[in-house]
């Protein structure tokens, strides 16, 4: 049995490959939530930021807004 070896550009291209099923997964959540009140994550920040306290509203908010960051961070990775 021989050395495998393995390219540069394939370590790359295997590393994209990988971030953009993170976003993949991220997204398919980022749509629940966008599907559940109906708007963006934007104008429901908005919405949520002068309504009164609502616990449910505000835990999809914290859960939504950690989707939203974790998926611009990958974002920003896979353009670098």
């Amino acid at each position: 049995m021989g050395i495998l070896e393995v390219s540069k550009s394939e370590i790359k291209e295997y590393q994209k490959l990988k971030i953009i099923s993170e976003m993949v997964l991220l997204k398919e959540h980022i749509k629940l939530f966008e599907q559940k009140y109906g708007c963006s994550f934007i104008e429901f920040e908005r919405r949520i930021k002068q309504t009164a306290e609502d616990f449910e509203s505000w835990d999809d908010y914290l859960e939504w807004k950690a989707y939203q960051r974790s998926f611009e961070g990958l974002k920003r990775r896979l353009v670098k």
